[in-house]
């Protein structure tokens, strides 16, 4: 489809989703011009923009190109600043430019994002409902023995 044909912004959205799962497939392939055309086509909608940026970096360092990678993963850092993915890259593409100095500074900056912008993680129904029962455990427990350590310091004290 082109530009043209896409009019609504549900269609658009479509189209950059399927353009992202496209060419992570493609990139996976090794057929990263393929992949590197649909993320540029992607781009012109303005969604998502970071991420696609991002994707675009994993691209090219897959295909040895670290100056794209590096452009790549600073244009996803301007869209979003807090993108950890694309700092982190970003420092392994400067470690593997042998810009030593640069990954260093760069990599400590990602590790302190990750710290203050923890990922969103997203669960399945099941997943959320394991993860509650299994706190609901700890909490029981936790309360149990809290009651009795309530109960040996009241009869050791009497």
């Amino acid at each position: 489809m082109s530009i043209q044909e896409q009019k609504t912004r549900e269609e658009q959205e479509a189209f950059v989703k399927e353009a992202l799962e496209r060419a992570e497939q493609l990139r996976k392939k090794k057929q990263y011009k393929e992949g590197i055309s649909l993320l540029v086509e992607a781009l012109k909608y303005g969604i998502n923009k970071a991420v696609i940026y991002y994707r675009l970096g994993n691209i090219y360092i897959d295909g040895g190109d670290l100056a794209r990678a590096e452009y790549a993963y600073k244009r996803a850092l301007e869209v979003d600043p807090r993108y950890t993915n694309a700092m982190h890259n970003l420092a392994i593409v400067y470690k593997r430019q042998k810009k030593i100095s640069s990954y260093v500074k760069t990599y400590k900056k990602s590790q302190r994002m990750e710290l203050r912008h923890p990922r969103q993680v997203n669960l399945a129904s099941e997943e959320k409902r394991r993860l509650r029962r299994f706190s609901l455990r700890v909490l029981f427990w936790f309360l149990i023995g809290g009651a009795l350590l309530v109960l040996i310091l009241y009869l050791a004290l009497r």
